[in-house]
């Protein structure tokens, strides 16, 4: 009993020297904290003193520094939206991306998106013209055409550009050329028929006259045969002929000709069809 009293009386001291030494240290590191200085060695944290001093007291001392030292991080929020640079939201969409880039690649897009529909009918005004010769036929109907864009010109002097003969007018590739010759722009194109034209071709045609006629000028068209137009007139070119095609209906299933054969039959209207199988293996210019 006597050794226990002892004891407790030996080790009092001890342990209020030991809580007296860690309660100074922590209040010492609160106050360098307080005032923003570190005295303590970079490769030696200040808690390492406390824990050598008072283990029982070092997990306290360590919990209190990290919580003066480093701030809470903020609370997140599932629904927080990540915020968007300006930048970001300027990018063009994938669609803008192809549209401008099929623009680039073909410069002919925007002007044929823009392009008024062509009217259901149209018919130009021109100045007809009978042929001064048998053989200026070619000359006369590239003449006519002229005319309806407001071009005048001569028919001997376009015999003489066509390369017109006795003979006649070679073929559609000769109108084509003086056309482009004359018109600005060269808008004229040939196409030829190596035999009776398919379904593609006529529609071809079709849409042919619709556009140059709607753009106003005339189709020039190398014909061979025989034709019966709509008023049940009948024409008869066994050795070829050229006219010109000055006006269509029903959106260009009628095409009305304008023929420099016979001044007391200036013009008539045939179906597209019909036309078509007239210039059979031989060619328009449109």
């Amino acid at each position: 009993m006597k050794r226990q009293l002892r004891r407790l009386t030996s080790q009092r001291p001890y342990q209020v020297v030991v809580g007296s030494a860690a309660v100074l240290v922590l209040a010492t590191g609160a106050a360098a904290l307080a005032a923003g200085v570190d005295d303590a060695p970079a490769d030696q944290p200040r808690t390492t003193a406390v824990a050598g001093t008072a283990p029982r007291l070092d997990d306290v001392a360590s919990r209190a520094e990290a919580r003066v030292a480093a701030p809470a991080p903020a609370p997140t929020s599932p629904s927080a939206t990540p915020t968007t640079s300006p930048s970001a939201s300027a990018t063009p969409s994938p669609r803008a991306t192809r549209v401008k880039a099929r623009a680039t690649a073909d410069p002919d897009l925007t002007r044929r998106v823009a392009a008024p529909k062509p009217p259901s009918s149209k018919l130009l005004r021109y100045d007809y013209q009978a042929q001064t010769t048998y053989y200026y036929c070619g000359p006369a109907a590239v003449r006519n055409a002229l005319s309806a864009a407001g071009i005048e010109r001569d028919q001997d002097d376009l015999a003489a550009q066509l390369g017109t003969t006795e003979m006649g007018t070679n073929s559609a590739e000769d109108t084509t050329r003086v056309l482009n010759a004359v018109v600005k722009g060269d808008p004229y194109r040939t196409r030829m028929f190596a035999g009776f034209p398919s379904d593609a071709q006529v529609e071809r045609l079709r849409a042919d006259v619709v556009e140059t006629v709607a753009a106003k000028r005339a189709v020039v068209a190398n014909v061979a045969g025989d034709v019966t137009d709509l008023d049940g007139g009948w024409h008869s070119f066994p050795g070829g002929h050229y006219v010109a095609v000055v006006g269509y209906r029903d959106n260009g299933r009628t095409v009305r000709i304008a023929d420099s054969a016979d001044p007391s039959l200036p013009a008539y209207w045939v179906g597209v069809t019909t036309l078509a199988n007239w210039i059979a293996t031989r060619g328009y210019s449109a």
